[in-house]
């Protein structure tokens, strides 16, 4: 069969990206994406679920991440392509699950840019009454703007905001740890069940180390830079989150917590009788500004990968002649993650993210497992994480995100299905814009 998109994709379209970050900007840049979208926003609904025991949610979603985060890690040092979940699920067990799982992660990137754009409204809405739709976008039309401009503006506007999102969890830990030890931190709202929906509703908020995977393209000695900067990103965020989450429900009682849609802003009024709640709220819009620029760039480059290896039409593979960003696939990802704000239910989008990226996650996982099995192929590659023969830590990833997926609930669950199987019609129907098996042929170029 003949190449059609494909073919274009591989060339004048297809052009490769600038290597331009480091270990620092790529820590950075995850530490950004990952902190604005729990941390800030979804606090008081986890404290609802699980009480005083909000910690132990935080740290089994710690736990689960840490799993795909070191697969992704040893992925990402192999195979440095924008596009990640689709490069490595197509690699092990070819282009057409690799289309579905890439087009799961495409969407599950909007989405959450859409959850975290709506958490930004609210901060807002709690400050000056703003209507919450068209600021949430706003938000992400101007994040759009700041990505045309350039990776490397993106990446130094992001640390920035995540210098100024940092300061503010630092005090809001500050203020309140005079009150660590005032409450039980056995005393969870309700039983196991509800703990692991916590658990589940939280993974959302350790979202962002697989997005640094789709950045490759532009890392600077990727096989040694990025598994380092997922790892560290990984373990900032786990130490920050344990430690807000024990101060924040030593400082205010877990039902205020949970009923409050400026949570943290909450912790810091209550703790210093003043309003210095304001001053978080203002920094809390940084935080969470700052997830949304990285998760469209992350969304981008995914589309933009899949793009270029003829697996999306080979339009969105195409690079702005002036900034040399995919200026296509941003209009694109910003449209669709606009449409998704729509929702307006934070929770909702958050569980429905969850869902769908879990689901992309056992994928992932598990090409790594099947990759090492194959380790004496022409594809294979041995897992630093094999115990006898067996890789272990993505044999891990795949049972924690399933148990995840468990408690994600049903609703959010069947939504992500849609959204699976509605990759699997646009694949089957992908010969109109693309040929799937010239897509080995024009990655191999």
């Amino acid at each position: 069969m003949t190449a059609t998109a494909g073919s274009s994709a591989g060339s004048g379209a297809g052009d490769s990206l600038e290597r331009r970050l480091g270990v620092f900007e790529m820590t950075a840049t995850g530490v950004g994406i990952i902190l604005g979208a729990g941390i800030y926003v979804l606090i008081g609904e986890a404290a609802g679920l699980a009480g005083n025991g909000v910690w132990l949610p935080f740290l089994i979603s710690a736990i689960a991440a840490a799993f795909t985060g070191l697969s992704y890690a040893e992925l990402a040092s192999r195979f440095p392509r924008a596009g990640a979940t689709f490069e490595y699920t197509r690699r092990a067990f070819g282009p057409r699950v690799g289309f579905v799982a890439g087009w799961t992660m495409l969407f599950a990137a909007m989405i959450q840019v859409s959850a975290v754009g709506i958490g930004f409204s609210g901060y807002l809405s709690d400050i000056t009454s703003a209507p919450r739709l068209p600021v949430t976008v706003a938000l992400i039309s101007v994040s759009a703007v700041v990505l045309w401009l350039g990776v490397r503006e993106s990446v130094r506007l992001g640390i920035i905001f995540a210098l100024i999102e940092a300061f503010g969890l630092t005090l809001a830990i500050v203020v309140s740890a005079r009150f660590v030890g005032d409450v039980d931190y056995l005393e969870f709202a309700g039983g196991f069940p509800d703990v692991m929906r916590g658990s589940a509703l939280l993974f959302f908020a350790f979202l962002g180390f697989e997005q640094m995977a789709n950045m490759a393209e532009e890392v600077k000695s990727p096989r040694r830079t990025l598994p380092r900067s997922i790892i560290l990103a990984v373990s900032i965020i786990t130490a920050v989150y344990m430690l807000v989450a024990i101060t924040s429900v030593s400082a205010v009682d877990w039902r205020d917590l949970a009923g409050s849609d400026a949570p943290l802003g909450l912790v810091v009024e209550t703790a210093t009788g003043s309003e210095l709640s304001n001053l978080l709220s203002v920094i809390a819009l940084f935080a969470t500004a700052n997830t949304v620029l990285f998760g469209l760039m992350a969304a981008s480059r995914q589309a933009f990968g899949m793009a270029r290896a003829g697996a999306l039409p080979a339009l969105f593979a195409r690079l702005s002649h002036t900034r040399h960003t995919p200026v296509v696939a941003i209009v694109g990802v910003t449209v669709l993650s606009a449409l998704f704000s729509m929702a307006g239910d934070i929770g909702q989008v958050a569980q429905m993210s969850n869902a769908a990226v879990l689901i992309a996650f056992i994928l992932v996982n598990a090409s790594l497992i099947k990759l090492g099995a194959e380790a004496g192929s022409q594809n294979g590659v041995a897992s630093r994480w094999s115990v006898r023969g067996v890789s272990v830590v993505p044999v891990l990833g795949v049972g924690t995100s399933a148990v995840m997926l468990g408690y994600t609930g049903l609703v959010p669950v069947l939504l992500a299905l849609g959204l699976v199987l509605s990759g699997i019609i646009v694949g089957s129907f992908g010969d109109r814009f693309r040929n799937l098996d010239d897509i080995e042929d024009n990655l191999a170029e």
